[in-house]
């Protein structure tokens, strides 16, 4: 299994940026893809972006171009960095691990990990 421990979000106005961090411990050799995730009031989770061992890239059309996602491998430390905050981005924010599915040791535990959540608010 693995442990997602989560840096603090923070308060911010319009425009500025915050970048959030995520590590993993335990493990981390199974894990194949992070990400975050985020939940605002009212609505629903909404994946903001991943990236996968190989490096392959996600993001949400709600994020593209002001967000951006990045893993440390050495440091099974996942970041995202974000730029132009609107008051839309205000959510708590969770890290999220996947394990793969091509190895013994990881078919055998839980696939699916979390993060506590951390809450970004951005001011207009």
């Amino acid at each position: 299994q693995v442990q997602l421990v989560e840096s603090a979000g923070g308060l911010v106005q319009a425009g500025g940026s915050l970048t959030l961090s995520c590590a993993a411990s335990g493990d981390t050799i199974c894990i194949s893809t992070m990400g975050w995730y985020r939940h605002a009031p009212g609505k629903e989770y909404e994946l903001v972006a991943n990236i996968g061992s190989d490096g392959f890239l996600y993001y949400d059309d709600s994020v593209k171009g002001r967000f951006t996602i990045s893993r440390d491998n050495d440091k099974n430390t996942v970041y995202l960095q974000m730029n132009s905050l609107m008051p839309e981005d205000t959510a708590v924010y969770h890290c999220n691990a996947r394990f793969r599915s091509v190895q013994a040791l990881c078919t055998m535990l839980p696939s699916d990990y979390w993060g506590q959540g951390t809450q970004v608010t951005v001011s207009a």
